[in-house]
């Protein structure tokens, strides 16, 4: 249902693509459709799922360490006895949701929305003691502000660059969440944004030597856009077109800016209605690659021993970005295509153990990953990345057959999305033991009960 931009502040009718992305999302209060709402609580859902499995990780462990020693608060970290302020909850929980590449995407923004949306919008709503709706609501802004960000920008051009879109564009979903929660009007907003700008940082080099700073980057977008509105609340004011003036967000950080793309179409095309949810816990630019690998090893019985050679064709980000040794560690596991292409045959990508440290060190993987090619740029997936997905994988068997198989939108994208039930059966296998499983059923229920009946059951997992 299309919703027109609410009244806004005084300084709603500046000119500023920021500012009238700010009046939109102003005017969203009691306003935002069922439907929005309900994917809203798939996305918070999975998001726990995430956090859950994460929360386990050295590198969430560190993080909430981190987060907790910075002083006490009211805030739940998951999977932590002592809470912590708003920002540094989210903090932890952005750092745990995004730890183990699990969580949902924005294909085309080439972002990864729920790691910092969720965090932010269940911390701050927790500090006001915020109604369900409303903490729903502030997701669907989030998830707006951070995709709408994400495409003006120029997502390919911004990430080619070596910049990670997750962590830069974050920080607008989450001031924006923040935002919602707050009840700040448009030119509050506006200003917010206008901070945020300010606080948008990372870079893709751990996909060139490593280190775990990826693993922060959802959780310092969370951390800084609830800095950016609490700041706006305060009456801070930031700049009034942080995002597409001269020097905003959109034209600084890349050499293709879409300043244009904040606004086409508010109101009718929804950020939070072309979510992923991720099926394999792996880079989801190479999921087309895994499904199409799994497909023909299911239909054809291929065994590893049968394979002569595997080639694929895929879309220039994935032959640039994902071409690695996946056996040197987690995270280069969960990013080389060769890897996951060579686990589709040899594992099961769908099972987050097939990338502990123990089972990517399997001879075996690397052996056949030694027979995968690197990454063919192919045309017809460029013209559609990342909106729609796509690859095409070949397996030359060493009795001469060749086996081919083409995926393009693959399962859990907005193309093949799973289904309520899939996502439930995803939160039960990564929450087992770490959270109530009932949660998923909580979470559906928050449209009459205020959010502390979720973080009751988030503490008593």
């Amino acid at each position: 249902m299309p919703v027109r931009p609410g009244p806004g502040g005084p300084e709603h009718d500046t000119g500023s693509r920021s500012a009238e992305l700010a009046g939109f999302l102003s005017g969203l209060h009691g306003r935002v459709d069922p439907a929005h709402m309900a994917a809203a609580a798939n996305c918070v859902i999975d998001t726990l799922g995430c956090i859950a499995h994460g929360a386990d990780q050295p590198w969430s462990r560190a993080g909430a360490r981190h987060a907790l020693a910075t002083g006490p608060g009211a805030c739940t970290v998951v999977g932590w006895p002592d809470r912590a302020s708003p920002a540094m909850a989210a903090f932890a929980n952005g750092a745990a949701a995004h730890a183990f590449e699990l969580d949902d995407v924005h294909e085309e923004a080439v972002n990864h929305p729920g790691a910092v949306v969720v965090p932010a919008a269940l911390a701050v709503a927790e500090e006001l003691d915020a109604s369900g709706p409303a903490f729903l609501e502030a997701v669907v802004a989030g998830y707006e502000a951070m995709g709408r960000a994400g495409l003006a920008v120029g997502p390919v051009s911004h990430m080619l660059a070596g910049f990670h879109p997750t962590s830069m564009s974050g920080v607008f979903g989450a001031a924006a969440a923040a935002g919602h929660l707050r009840r700040l009007d448009a030119a509050g907003l506006n200003h917010a944004f206008g901070i945020a700008a300010s606080l948008a940082s990372g870079t893709m080099e751990f996909t060139s030597s490593g280190g775990m700073a990826k693993r922060i980057h959802a959780a310092r977008a969370a951390e800084g856009g609830i800095m950016a509105a609490a700041l706006a609340a305060q009456g801070f004011e930031g700049a009034r077109d942080g995002l597409a003036g001269r020097y905003g967000f959109c034209r600084v950080f890349t050499d293709d800016p879409q300043p244009e793309r904040l606004t086409e179409r508010l109101g009718e095309r929804w950020m939070i209605d072309e979510i992923t949810v991720k099926p394999y816990a792996a880079c989801s630019d190479v999921h087309a690659m895994i499904q199409a690998t799994s497909e023909l090893v299911a239909a054809h019985g291929v065994a590893a021993d049968q394979i002569d050679r595997i080639t694929v064709d895929g879309p220039t980000k994935a032959a640039e970005l994902n071409d690695m040794d996946g056996t040197r560690s987690v995270m280069a596991a969960q990013y080389s295509a060769r890897f996951n292409i060579a686990a589709a045959v040899l594992a099961d990508p769908a099972d987050p153990s097939t990338y502990h440290p123990d089972r990517i060190a399997d001879p075996a993987l690397a052996a056949l990953q030694a027979r995968v090619a690197t990454t063919v740029p192919d045309p017809v997936f460029d013209a559609t990345y990342a909106w729609k997905q796509g690859a095409r994988v070949r397996i030359t068997l060493t009795d001469g057959r060749v086996l081919q198989r083409t995926v393009h939108g693959q399962r859990g994208s907005m193309h093949d999305p799973l289904s309520d039930e899939e996502i439930e059966r995803k939160f039960r296998v990564l929450a087992q033991g770490r959270l109530d499983t009932a949660i998923p059923q909580v979470v559906r229920t928050l449209s009459e009960r205020p959010v502390e009946y979720l973080t009751q059951h988030l503490r008593s997992g």
